[in-house]
């Protein structure tokens, strides 16, 4: 199972990598996505992507947007959305998302990027502020928060993803029977329940719309690492 980061950030993130995310790899199939959510402190008067950016422009780099750590999904989306909107955040950067959402809770920060998932639970008992999700639709398990597309920033999408990989040079009768298998467990029902209510969508991408899609990721997120100018040795 590789994700958006063993195989989309990674390679532009770490000067030395014991693997080649595109060369050793067949990709299978993509199974799911979730979105990154722009959480606020409830003290925060935000309620609205204009509201954050109208605030941050009054308040250039006295906002501080915790992460799960230097080059997450969550940092990289928040490095892409400071450039779009042309305000300056200060980056706090955390080992995981635990603490930095423990961190959000007590006040120490403004507000965070990171997947749904991670804050959900805090979003639905009132505890955070979920303002935009970067998906390209609004997850179901939030109807009422907007993408960050529709708040004004047409065509803006970043999403957490999750894949089967094989070795590479895996025979097609082989990557045939493993596709066959994981579309039906996507498609089911059963899937879907289990994955819906953590704030994560089950998505089917096999073979080379699969591979098409890493090639994008790879690009996409490469230029993020790149333009964030973050590291990791």
């Amino acid at each position: 199972m590789g994700t958006v980061g063993t195989h989309a950030i990674n390679p532009a993130l770490y000067k030395k990598l014991s693997y080649d995310a595109e060369r050793d790899f067949t990709p299978i199939a993509l199974v799911a996505k979730a979105p990154v959510a722009i959480v606020v402190h409830p003290s925060l008067q935000v309620s609205s992507v204009a509201d954050l950016v109208a605030l941050a422009k009054r308040m250039p780099g006295q906002l501080n947007f915790g992460s799960a750590g230097a080059g997450t999904p969550g940092h990289l989306t928040g490095e892409i959305f400071k450039s779009a909107a042309g305000i300056d955040l200060q980056h706090v950067p955390y080992r995981g998302s635990a603490p930095a959402v423990t961190d959000l809770l007590g006040g120490q920060l403004q507000l965070m990027f990171d997947p749904l998932q991670s804050v959900l639970s805090n979003v639905q008992a009132g505890k955070l502020r979920a303002i935009a999700v970067s998906s390209k639709t609004r997850p179901s398990i939030l109807p009422d928060v907007p993408t960050i597309a529709e708040s004004g920033f047409v065509g803006f999408e970043s999403t957490a993803w999750w894949g089967v990989f094989a070795p590479a040079g895996l025979p097609p009768h082989l990557t045939k029977i493993l596709t066959d298998e994981i579309e039906q467990i996507v498609r089911d029902a059963s899937f879907r329940s289990k994955l819906e209510p953590l704030g994560v969508v089950p998505t089917l991408l096999s073979g080379d719309a699969f591979a098409t899609f890493q090639l994008a990721e790879l690009a996409k997120w490469g230029k993020a690492v790149q333009d964030s100018g973050a590291k990791v040795d």
